[in-house]
C-alpha cells in the first residue's frame, strides 16, 4: 500500500508502474486500431454500417469474455491470465497486413476483445488490489492516465500515419501489446503473491464460487451513467475521421477528446477522495450534453471551430465519468466483490463503445451522423436530470 496519500506515493505503490506500463502499452494497440480499423474495413469496400460493426464486434467479443474473466483468474491466477490477454491483443493486429475483407477484419477484431477484456477487467481491478479506498482516487486517476496516453497520441495520429506511412505501419502498432509479456508477468506475480496472502484470513476479490444478485443491482447506476457517456464516446472514436467536410479538424478533435479525457480522468481522482464521488456525475453528465449537442451542430454546418470545442467539452466528460463511477462501482459493493465490480464496469464502458459505433453507424447510413450525436446528447441529459437529486443530496451533506 502506499505510505502517503500524493499522487508520488501512490505511483511508490509495489506494482503500481507495472499496471502502468502494461496499460500503456496494450491501450497502444488497442488505440492504433479504433479509427483506423473501420477505415481500414471502408477500403476494402464496406459501408458505414460495416464500418462501425469493426468495432462493435470487438466490443462485443470483449464484453462476451470480460464474465470470463473472474474465474479466470481464479483457475489459471493473474500472471497466465495477464500474458494470454496482452497476446491475444496484440498478435491478431498483424493479420491485418494480409486482409482487407469484411469477414476477416471482423473476425480478428472478436480475437483482440477476448484479449481487450482480459487487459480491462485485470486493469482496473488491479487497482483496488494495490492500492486502499482512501486513495483509490488517484490510484485510479493514475491507471486512468496510463491508459488515456496513449489514446490521446495514436487514436488522432494512427489515421495521419496510415495515410502518409500505410496502413501497415498502423498495424506493428497495433502489435504492441505483445511488448507487455514483462510487466504482465511482473504484475501477475505481485497481485498471485497477495492474494495468495489473503487467500488464509477472508475471501479475496477472486476468489468466490459465485456471485449474488445484490453486488450487481448495486452497480446498476454506475454502469448506466457509464453507457451513456461511453456511447457517444465510441461513436466519436470510431466515426469522427468520417466527418463530411470536416478532415482535418476532426483528426485535430479527436487530440483535443483524448487530451481532455486524459487530464480530466487523472484530476477528478484527486478531488473525488477529498470531496466525494457522488456529487459529480450529473454535472459532468450535463457538460457531456453540451459538448455533444455543440458537436451535433459542427458537423450539421461543417464548422470546424465548434467541432473542436465541442469534442474537447465531450472529453471532459468522458474522462472525469469514468474515474468516479469505478470509485462507486468499489465503493458500491465493497473488497469481497471487486473483480465482479470491476467486470460489470468495463461491460458498461465496453457495451458503451460498442454501441456508439454500431447504433450511431446505422443511423448515419440512413439519415446523418448529426442526428446519432443529437440522440446520444439527449441521453445524457436525461441522467443528468435524474441525478440531479443525489447531487442536492450530496451537497446537504
Amino acid at each position: 500500500m502506499a505510505q502517503d496519500g500524493t499522487r508520488a506515493g501512490v505511483l511508490r505503490t509495489p506494482g503500481i508502474r507495472a499496471l502502468m506500463a502494461l496499460s500503456m502499452l496494450g491501450f497502444a494497440g488497442y488505440s492504433s486500431l479504433l479509427s483506423t480499423a473501420p477505415l481500414w474495413a471502408v477500403r476494402g469496400g464496406a459501408d458505414e454500417a460495416g464500418a462501425g460493426m469493426v468495432n462493435a464486434v470487438m466490443m462485443a467479443a470483449t464484453v462476451a469474455f470480460q464474465t470470463l474473466v473472474p474465474s479466470s483468474l481464479l483457475r489459471l491466477g493473474w500472471r497466465t491470465t495477464l500474458t494470454a490477454g496482452v497476446l491475444l491483443l496484440g498478435a491478431p493486429s498483424l493479420a491485418l497486413l494480409f486482409t482487407d475483407s469484411l469477414t476477416g477484419i471482423l473476425l480478428l477484431s472478436a480475437v483482440r476483445g477476448a484479449g481487450f477484456a482480459v487487459i480491462t477487467v485485470c486493469g482496473s481491478s488491479a487497482t483496488a488490489v494495490l492500492v486502499g479506498p482512501a486513495h483509490r482516487g488517484r490510484a485510479i486517476g493514475l491507471y486512468g492516465l496510463s491508459i488515456a496516453l496513449p489514446q490521446m497520441l495514436l487514436v488522432p495520429s494512427s489515421v495521419w500515419i496510415a495515410e502518409q506511412v500505410g496502413f501497415w505501419a498502423v498495424f506493428v502498432l497495433g502489435a504492441l501489446p505483445v511488448a507487455a509479456v514483462v510487466p504482465a508477468l511482473l504484475l501477475g506475480s505481485r497481485i498471485d503473491r497477495l492474494e495468495g496472502q489473503a487467500a488464509p484470513e477472508a475471501p479475496s476479490g477472486s476468489a468466490r464460487s459465485g456471485t449474488s444478485g445484490r453486488p450487481l443491482l448495486a452497480l446498476i447506476v454506475p454502469s448506466l451513467v457509464l453507457l451513456s457517456i461511453t456511447t457517444p464516446g465510441g461513436a466519436l472514436l470510431t466515426f469522427a475521421p468520417q466527418f463530411p467536410g470536416l478532415g482535418g479538424p476532426a483528426v485535430v478533435g479527436l487530440f483535443l477528446f483524448t487530451l481532455t479525457a486524459a487530464a480530466t480522468r487523472w484530476l477528478v481522482g484527486g478531488l473525488a477522495d477529498r470531496f466525494g464521488h457522488r456529487g459529480f456525475p450529473a454535472p459532468l453528465s450535463l457538460i457531456g450534453a453540451l459538448g455533444l449537442g455543440l458537436t451535433a451542430w459542427a458537423v450539421s454546418s461543417q464548422s470546424g471551430a465548434a467541432l473542436l470545442g465541442g469534442m474537447a467539452l465531450t472529453g471532459i466528460a468522458y474522462g472525469s465519468l469514468q474515474n468516479v463511477t469505478l470509485i462507486e462501482a468499489f465503493a458500491s459493493v465493497g473488497p469481497r466483490h471487486r473483480d465482479i465490480a470491476s467486470m460489470v464496469w468495463n461491460i458498461g464502458f465496453d457495451c458503451g463503445t460498442g454501441l456508439g459505433a454500431l447504433l450511431v453507424g446505422f443511423i448515419a447510413a440512413g439519415t446523418s451522423f448529426t442526428v446519432g450525436l443529437e440522440i446520444t446528447a439527449g441521453v445524457c441529459l436525461l441522467v443528468a436530470v435524474a441525478l440531479a437529486p443525489r447531487l442536492l443530496v450530496h451537497a446537504r451533506s
